[in-house]
């Protein structure tokens, strides 16, 4: 196998290099990112929980921000090469084509065992890169939910809700504010 041709297997995480072209060209039930030259999608697809967390956090978000138009795993351009598929974009203004090219205002990453390296650290640092103003961290396995701020080019958190804290008023810059309730996002489960 051929260096173009070959394909890895990292933290739950497939990798294949091929073109930006060849990329374009991948079915879209793949939820493939491109970064640097490189497909890189999950080995294993999300689970309900993620599924869930990201539904809720989407009708949260859509209900409590009107002004701000609302995407699930769209193609969001990062800088240094990358097209991503945040959970949840929230942006001021509709693309003009498939890809969001402008920062979103808010992005939401629902965690996923075999993707919360890739949320927590990787895709953490590249949202903050491009200007996101907003990043809320979902934890679905914690029932957590972590609130970010943009400032002065890096991540400062804002709220945690959990099992003991789990409500709370998120201010999202001039855009308004959403009240969150936690056991809202992944209603269900037994807070034992």
């Amino acid at each position: 196998m051929s260096s173009a041709e070959a394909e890895l297997s990292i933290a739950g995480m497939r990798r294949k290099r091929m073109s930006l072209e060849e990329w374009r060209a991948l079915p879209e039930d793949l939820h493939a990112e491109w970064v640097n030259g490189w497909a890189v999608w999950p080995v294993s697809p999300p689970t309900f929980g993620h599924g869930k967390g990201q539904f809720q956090l989407s009708v949260l978000l859509a209900t409590a921000l009107p002004g701000l138009i609302g995407a699930t795993e769209s193609f969001t351009s990062m800088p240094g090469n990358r097209i991503r598929l945040p959970d949840v974009a929230l942006v001021a203004n509709e693309p003009d084509g498939d890809t969001i090219i402008d920062p979103p205002v808010l992005v939401a990453e629902v965690l996923s065992p075999s993707t919360q390296g890739q949320d927590l650290v990787t895709k953490a640092h590249e949202y903050a890169g491009a200007g996101v103003e907003h990043y809320w961290i979902l934890d679905p396995m914690q029932r957590r939910l972590e609130v970010f701020d943009l400032v002065d080019g890096g991540w400062v958190s804002q709220a945690v809700l959990d099992h003991e804290h789990p409500t709370g008023t998120m201010t999202v810059g001039e855009h308004g504010s959403v009240e969150v309730d936690v056991r809202t996002l992944l209603p269900g489960r037994s807070e034992g």
